[in-house]
């Protein structure tokens, strides 16, 4: 009798792979092609492999083959292909139920949310908390976006969503560059209370551009960093005065006193266009010769510094396409986009929204 000795050491309750059970195939092979006295029992190729006799009975039975030897004889074999798939299709099968089961109505609104209304599976969840639907099958923000990575509910896809299912990070590359007016505030300046988050009135500024060749017109991004409050102007052009122009006719809309109290900082990038800090901080309605807001500047190629800026950017682009051309947006259009924005519940603010933030701030002051 041959002698029989085990090959590996396995860890017990370990599943089999693909390079186990091509080695029991091996040794199926050679079982078979070996004298009738030297062929070994399914224990003794159990111990051989390290495995429990149990586990090689199942194996077996699982990549069971029917072979011809060279006089056409049927020969019952092992093929670790047919056993793999075996195992591979049953694993696929393994998990509970989808929780939301059978309730079509709840993952018709789910739909319309995403779809529709643009909200993110975050935004959708806090939304439909209260609905009678939702609270017969609530699922977790995690289940939802499983759903739909899935392609388990009607029409919705990763496209959908607001990235688009995409979650890679972008590569950075540390310049080091300085203003070139040595006076200008940067942002290492800043309140602690702006850098902080913890009063109102600290907002970051941006332009978004039309695509190339589809003319000048550019949007002015203005988001307060508590609250997330966002504010839309439309210019013709994305240059020093038409910022200012902006600026000016919204400070003679509310008043120097309001604006001065409302815009306490604005931190901007480096672009041409916010480079003219003394006259954005000049009041165009006071003479008093006090400054109506502070701008301070991030460093150059640091964006992250303006991540709330990135981030509403990004939702932003859901309605104004990269590329496209915002003179085509008229202005009743882009306070629409707005009012979303501002109404948006968001995760940051555990599901509220940004007007109902600002609300409670002036309710508890």
């Amino acid at each position: 009798m041959s002698l029989v000795y085990c090959i590996r050491t396995r860890r017990k309750g370990k599943h089999l792979t693909f390079d186990e059970r091509e080695d029991i195939e091996a040794l199926v092979n050679k079982n078979n092609a070996a004298p009738r006295k030297e062929k070994m029992s399914q224990r003794q190729m159990a111990r051989r492999l390290g495995i429990s006799p149990a586990t090689i009975s199942r194996e077996l039975k699982r990549g069971k083959v029917v072979l011809r030897d060279s006089q056409w004889r049927e020969v019952v074999s092992y093929s670790a292909i047919q056993a793999q798939n075996n195992y591979d299709e049953k694993a696929s099968a393994k998990g509970v139920h989808l929780k939301i089961g059978k309730n079509y109505e709840l993952a018709k609104k789910i739909g319309d949310c995403i779809t529709k209304e643009k909200y993110s599976p975050y935004a959708t969840i806090v939304k439909l908390k209260d609905d009678p639907d939702y609270q017969r099958t609530p699922i977790s923000e995690r289940t939802l976006y499983n759903y739909i990575d899935r392609e388990l509910l009607l029409n919705v896809t990763k496209k959908d969503l607001p990235r688009k299912g995409k979650s890679s990070r972008r590569k950075y590359t540390r310049v080091t560059r300085r203003i070139k007016d040595v006076d200008a505030k940067r942002i290492d300046d800043r309140p602690k209370q702006a850098n902080e988050r913890s009063k109102l009135g600290h907002w970051e500024m941006d332009c978004i551009e039309s695509g190339r060749g589809r003319g000048r017109a550019s949007l002015l991004v203005l988001i307060e960093r508590r609250s997330r409050e966002v504010l839309l102007f439309k210019l013709r052009s994305q240059t020093q005065k038409e910022v200012q122009r902006q600026l000016d006719q919204y400070e003679k809309k509310i008043g120097f006193k309001c604006f001065h109290k409302k815009f306490k900082s604005i931190t901007v990038d480096n672009g041409s266009e916010f480079l003219d800090w003394r006259n954005l901080e000049t009041s165009c309605v006071s003479k008093q010769g006090v400054p109506r807001t502070q701008v301070y500047y991030c460093h150059p190629y640091h964006s992250w510094e303006r991540g709330t800026n990135e981030q509403v950017n990004g939702h932003l682009r859901r309605f104004i396409p990269k590329g496209c051309a915002i003179a085509k947006y008229s202005t009743k259009e882009i306070l629409e986009i707005q009012e979303w924005l501002n109404s948006y519940p968001r995760k940051v603010l555990n599901g509220k929204s940004a007007s109902e933030v600002i609300r409670e701030e002036k309710w508890s002051a």
